[in-house]
């Protein structure tokens, strides 16, 4: 198991550095966006550094969004044979312009998975981060 539960408890509720350590082990999660009370979700891939998340895109409607109303979810999880977990960031999201800011984060090695053309960065600026560890099995008996 990644976590120790206590008192047998299946569900885990991560404390902060809980949660980083799952951002920065993964690769892949979904951009949730909202414009006019319509919310859209595009799954993305990412990096970190320095508590912040990193991701790239070409232009559309993600980008559009995001440019409209900067405050975005991200969600990453995973799931094992008999554990899974979760993990949602709240933030602020805000396009590269500066020339160094982008080449700082080019160094942080964020490819597109997608062989198509990404030329904007993104950076996720976080407001809180909340995240969920499960010990999967039956449910129990009423």
């Amino acid at each position: 198991m990644m976590f120790e539960h206590a008192d047998g408890n299946p569900v885990l509720e991560l404390d902060d550095e809980q949660s980083w350590r799952l951002l920065e082990g993964t690769l892949h999660g979904r951009l949730v966006v909202s414009v006019a009370g319509e919310p859209d979700i595009f799954p993305v891939n990412y990096v970190t550094s320095d508590r912040k998340l990193y991701l790239r895109t070409a232009p559309g409607n993600k980008l559009a969004q995001l440019t409209i109303n900067a405050t975005v979810l991200f969600e990453t999880d995973g799931i094992l044979s008999d554990e899974a977990w979760s993990v949602v960031l709240r933030g602020k999201a805000r396009v590269l312009s500066n020339s160094a800011e982008v080449a700082a984060v080019e160094e942080l090695g964020l490819k597109s998975w997608v062989p198509t053309l990404k030329d904007f960065y993104v950076e996720i600026e976080p407001l809180s981060v909340t995240g969920r560890h499960f010990q999967l099995g039956e449910q129990p008996e009423p």
